[in-house]
């Protein structure tokens, strides 16, 4: 918390009570929730709190790097308030995204400029596949 505090006093922002919310939802969760997920679950404690204000909240936190903005594809974004460098996983069938831990890929970023003329300042690696769910459902469906 004095994490969200102190960055919002550096960047001379107002600290509502709707961008705690969100935030402490993010930091709370090993979900990747959606903009419609995040206000959905603060609903009940938010009842006034509309989906723009979530919309809102999400892009000053992603804006001053207190959570992460990932594109999942078909303008769908998810929301992880897990902001160290980490790869990620998305089900081909159902959506669901999951954390790789324990494997960096920062040293793709010294390995890479061989090849390009650019500075590499980052990386952002997905990986796809089918989440056991899927996976049993695809194997039943197809007698494995």
């Amino acid at each position: 918390m004095d994490n969200i505090t102190t960055i919002f006093k550096e960047k001379k922002l107002k600290l509502t009570p709707q961008r705690i919310a969100v935030y402490m939802y993010l930091r709370s969760t090993k979900e990747h929730p959606s903009a419609e997920t995040v206000y959905k679950a603060l609903h009940k404690d938010y009842p006034t709190m509309s989906l723009a204000t979530v919309y809102k909240a999400l892009k000053t936190l992603v804006e001053v790097n207190l959570v992460t903005e990932l594109n999942v594809g078909e303008g769908n974004f998810r929301y992880d308030g897990q902001t160290a460098p980490h790869p990620h996983i998305q089900c081909i069938s159902c959506g669901k995204v999951d954390d790789i831990e324990g494997i960096s890929f920062d040293e793709l970023n010294d390995s890479i400029k061989d090849y390009t003329d650019f500075q590499v300042l980052s990386n952002k690696i997905y990986f796809y596949g089918l989440c056991n769910e899927c996976k049993d459902q695809y194997n039943y469906e197809n007698g494995y």
